[in-house]
């Protein structure tokens, strides 16, 4: 009996826990793990870092620092020659200069959102989130005891309006945050609507949580005008909030390397709440990511030239697939697809799409963007071309009833 009673005390999980929602998207991609480790080949259209390799410079400093033997405690907030890198790199991309206090580096941008959500929300706050978005938003607002506000696009594309913004706005509002370049949708909001909705903070006295982890993978001369153009203030005096990182412009998602610019006052909670949680970066992965900040930037154009050419294969490829809705993506390395008129559901269609195309794509639903998949090019082009030729074979009753999946024949017998 007491040990029944242990074993029912010990399963007894907290309700703000066990209200966080379990991702489909591992539920496919361990799937897809056990279908490769089968000998099946797998296509994987869903994943979210591009395929190069670590950039020379963020190799030889990470190196230097190993071979050094001082690998030790680092400073909650950063070592100080990694800020100095990050103030370069906010003066060049944000024409803002900023001081050391007013950077903290994180394990990662992920941590950077739920360390400045945990400072700045109370409960029942409210963050106004743009749909589609990243699916951690909503889960990280939960899990700070605050309140996802989700506003949808009703015109069918990507870009909000500032009026359903606005509508959306209450008494318990805190916070708004934008991502543009746009994950999952690739797109890139205009420089007026992020002008408005910096003068619409400003006014209401609201954080802008502007993240910006893909600034710099835009296409076709396009670009991600920063909130930092249409500020009136100083960042010290501004309740704009950047948050960016190593992972995605220098294909570097392994270091977890992050980082946050905001007034020195809220550094100053975001560091009480590091040092209490996981402590500083490692000083490795700091190094590394001062070795690419510091180093030749030529790397940054080779990962954003090879993405625009997967977007334009992509884009070819989806042409021939009848049915499907996409607005070209402009940025990052997702895009947001329409799938509706072959099934409603996405969370089934990834599933059917894995199973009889050995395709691994991540449903909208996760991104408030149900009947879409996301299906991301970050990877060859070579992957991303067979990827949608399989999409076709399964969905397209006009594309060609045989294919080659790896060395077998698969014959199309469901329609």
């Amino acid at each position: 009996m007491l040990e029944a009673g242990i074993r029912q005390t010990a399963m007894k999980i907290g309700r703000l826990a066990s209200g966080i929602a379990e991702s489909p998207t591992l539920v496919l991609n361990e799937e897809a793990r056990c279908l490769r480790e089968q000998g099946e080949a797998i296509i994987h259209l869903g994943i979210g870092e591009p395929k190069n390799k670590t950039p020379i410079n963020a190799i030889l400093a990470s190196a230097a620092k190993l071979t050094s033997g001082e690998v030790k405690y680092a400073p909650v907030d950063g070592v100080l020659s990694l800020k100095k890198a990050i103030i370069h790199y906010t003066e060049e991309s944000y024409d803002r200069l900023v001081e050391p206090e007013n950077v903290i580096v994180t394990n990662g941008a992920k941590q950077s959102l739920f360390n400045i959500l945990y400072s700045i929300l109370n409960n029942q706050d409210e963050v106004i989130v743009l749909a589609p978005y990243w699916v951690s938003y909503p889960e990280i607002i939960k899990m700070c005891m605050g309140r996802p506000v989700i506003v949808t696009p009703e015109d069918g594309t990507f870009i909000p309006r500032l009026e359903d913004v606005e509508k959306a706005l209450t008494s318990y509002t805190r916070a708004i945050i934008v991502n543009s370049p746009n994950n999952p949708s690739g797109a890139i909001y205009p420089p007026k609507l992020i002008g408005s909705l910096v003068e619409l903070c400003e006014r209401r006295g609201l954080f802008l949580i502007c993240d910006d982890i893909y600034q710099k993978l835009t296409f076709d001369q396009n670009r991600a005008a920063p909130a930092t153009e249409f500020m009136h203030k100083e960042i010290e005096d501004s309740s704009i909030i950047l948050v960016n990182g190593v992972a995605k412009i220098y294909g570097m998602t392994g270091f977890r390397v992050g980082w946050v610019v905001a007034p020195r006052a809220l550094v100053r909670v975001m560091a009480n709440v590091t040092a209490q949680t996981t402590s500083g970066v490692s000083t490795v992965s700091q190094a590394a990511a001062e070795g690419a900040l510091n180093g030749l930037q030529s790397v940054v154009e080779a990962i954003r030239l090879q993405i625009q050419n997967n977007r334009d294969v992509l884009l070819q490829e989806m042409a021939a697939l009848r049915g499907v809705r996409l607005v070209p993506p402009d940025g990052t390395f997702y895009a947001l697809p329409d799938f509706r008129a072959f099934m409603p559901d996405s969370e089934e269609l990834a599933r059917f799409l894995l199973r009889k195309a050995l395709v691994v794509t991540v449903p909208g639903r996760e991104f408030g963007a149900e009947g879409h998949l996301r299906l991301s090019f970050s990877g060859t082009a070579r992957e991303v071309k067979e990827g949608i030729a399989r999409i076709r074979w399964a969905l397209d009753a006009t594309s060609p009833n045989e294919i080659y999946i790896g060395e077998r024949r698969m014959v199309r017998d469901w329609m």
